[in-house]
């Protein structure tokens, strides 16, 4: 379970404090008093999804009553910005190395892919801040400690987030089924971002269309793909085997 903070007051300092935050639930009656409208400004300023639900669902999540129509959940740990990730992999003196996350919802599929992510030397994890899974207590628990060690940004949009990273040099190589070429062939020399869709459905449509190239993974059994975290280790260990220099 995620760390989950309850009534407009500790939720009100906990952003006030810059703790991290995976998400808010607000009850969709609750007034928009001062406390709230503050909350829901620093919530619109650090980019935490707000969803407005009924006061019921808030009750069933919430470990007290006196909730006041307001629970948070906290991340685990702190997230980064895309920024940060780019001036580690100059302090390494290497050509960055990332992988993107898009939609993965599975706690425990985020959680091994960071383990995997820290083993093979992955600069830094790329994930979505709306309908994904955020750096929770399970994520942490399922990574086996990977979660501190390797950096996590949340964005927005990753469609934006890849041409941020075009204009910085980096090559966008999406796995999805249907790729011109086989992972194995691409080049993970180079600055590189490697991008994995989501469970059941792939890289989306419109971060498909941003990558440079978009590889598989040849497949030889009767099950048609291979699970997010699988297919995650199996490029990044590729892109370690090449760089073992």
């Amino acid at each position: 379970m995620a760390d989950v903070i309850a009534g407009r007051n500790p939720v009100l300092e906990a952003l006030r404090s810059g703790r991290p935050v995976n998400r808010l639930l607000l009850a969709s009656d609750t007034g928009r008093h001062s406390a709230v409208a503050e909350i829901l400004q620093l919530a619109r300023a650090a980019r935490i999804p707000v969803d407005y639900v009924h006061r019921s669902v808030i009750d069933e999540a919430s470990t007290t009553s006196a909730h006041q129509g307001v629970i948070a959940y906290a991340a685990s740990k702190d997230y980064v910005d895309l920024e940060d990730l780019l001036a580690l992999s100059r302090e390494r003196g290497e050509p960055p190395l990332y992988c993107i996350l898009d939609g993965i919802e599975d706690p425990h599929n985020l959680g091994a892919i960071l383990r995997t992510a820290d083993a093979s030397g992955i600069h830094g994890v790329v994930i979505r801040s709306r309908r994904a899974v955020g750096l929770t207590e399970a994520v942490a628990k399922a990574s086996a400690g990977a979660v501190e060690y390797v950096p996590v940004a949340r964005v927005a949009n990753i469609a934006q987030t890849i041409e941020a990273l075009k204009r910085n040099n980096v090559w966008i190589v999406g796995i999805d089924l249907g790729g011109e070429a086989d992972y194995t062939q691409m080049d993970f020399t180079v600055p590189t971002a490697i991008v994995i869709g989501a469970e059941g459905k792939g890289v989306s449509d419109l971060v498909r269309k941003r990558c440079d190239r978009i590889a598989s993974i040849p497949m030889k059994g009767h099950i048609s793909s291979l699970n997010a975290s699988v297919a995650a280790a199996l490029v990044m260990y590729e892109a370690f085997r090449q760089r073992k220099w």
